[in-house]
């Protein structure tokens, strides 16, 4: 629709508005005295920096094609969100960079991909294989950070965003998170059970963010001493949610708001193929997953999550 008009709430001062727009471009923005329906919001689209795949299309997949990319994108543009970090998880690490260099040829190619897909989220190998703490990873594929490691993602990526999650515990973590740094990447901490002196000499070494706090640990925590805690007391990390109801509960998901502020927080989806794509079975890398009609994502059998089937903009509601 190039030309036209919407009534809705701004997202920003919760007032109604009346927006015109001509040509595709915005014309008119005013404030208006007659209230909207309560669902009808007005906002810019919304940027997920961890998208695993969408509408039935699998990143963590060799020979994803330019009409699957374009699909997942579309589908994500559909739910709200126009801007997306393509994020690959754990797998032999050749193995990911070769797939991190195919999807960045098809980003490349493709204007619309390129407005899209403004980076990449490495989300492993280097992440703690205990139970509970690897979430889907597979622990077999998981290995130590080098500062090579850091060499070679640069590398792929060029001066593209990265942000790359890594479990800081592991050997050679620290002088990798500092390397990743110097070159210009984000590191999230995650997938991790780092005491809060190691969690904090990953924040001196460069690390500044984690990633889905409250998912990639166990369902049971001791109530003393848990990560949980830990990263709360552990200043200068901006912290990830899944904001679902069922990765972080309702009481937590409001505590920890209020332990940390809104400055300290921002929301993914963490989606991967069956968000905007309904009840199913599906692939998360090699692995089969289930999804009922409660949106939960898990491996057959199991009770712990492996991704997300929330949708950008159910998100935020949910929130």
């Amino acid at each position: 629709m190039n030309s036209g008009e919407l009534h809705a709430f701004h997202y920003a001062t919760h007032r109604p508005v009346r927006a015109t727009w001509r040509d595709g471009i915005i014309t008119a923005l005013d404030e208006v005295a007659e209230p909207p329906p309560k669902e009808l919001w007005l906002a810019p689209p919304l940027v997920d920096l961890q998208i695993n795949g969408y509408a039935g299309v699998d990143f963590q997949q060799d020979g994803v094609s330019a009409d699957e990319l374009l699909r997942a994108t579309r589908g994500l543009r559909r739910d709200g969100c126009a801007h997306f970090l393509l994020t690959l998880i754990t797998d032999e690490w050749p193995r990911l960079l070769a797939r991190l260099r195919h999807f960045k040829r098809l980003r490349d190619e493709s204007p619309e991909l390129r407005d899209a897909i403004i980076g990449w989220h490495i989300e492993g190998p280097f992440l703690s294989e205990k139970p509970g703490f690897h979430g889907a990873h597979r622990p077999a594929l998981m290995c130590d950070p080098t500062p090579q490691h850091m060499d070679e993602l640069r590398a792929a990526t060029g001066d593209d965003r990265v942000l790359l999650t890594m479990a800081p515990e592991r050997s050679g973590a620290l002088e990798a998170i500092a390397r990743a740094t110097k070159l210009g990447m984000r590191v999230s901490l995650g997938h991790t059970d780092a005491s809060v002196e190691i969690l904090q000499q990953a924040v001196a070494a460069g690390a500044t963010g984690f990633t889905h706090l409250a998912n990639g640990c166990p369902r049971e925590l001791d109530r003393h001493d848990n990560i949980l805690w830990r990263v709360c007391e552990t200043p200068g990390l901006t912290v990830s949610f899944i904001p679902d109801g069922h990765h972080v509960s309702p009481a937590p998901f409001r505590l920890l708001h209020q332990l940390l502020g809104d400055h300290a927080i921002y929301y993914t989806t963490d989606a991967m193929a069956a968000a905007g794509a309904g009840p199913g079975r599906y692939r998360l890398g090699p692995v089969e997953v289930e999804v009922g009609a409660d949106q939960i994502v898990r491996q057959p059998g199991e009770t712990n999550f492996a991704g997300s089937a929330l949708t950008p903009i159910e998100g935020v509601f949910r929130a």
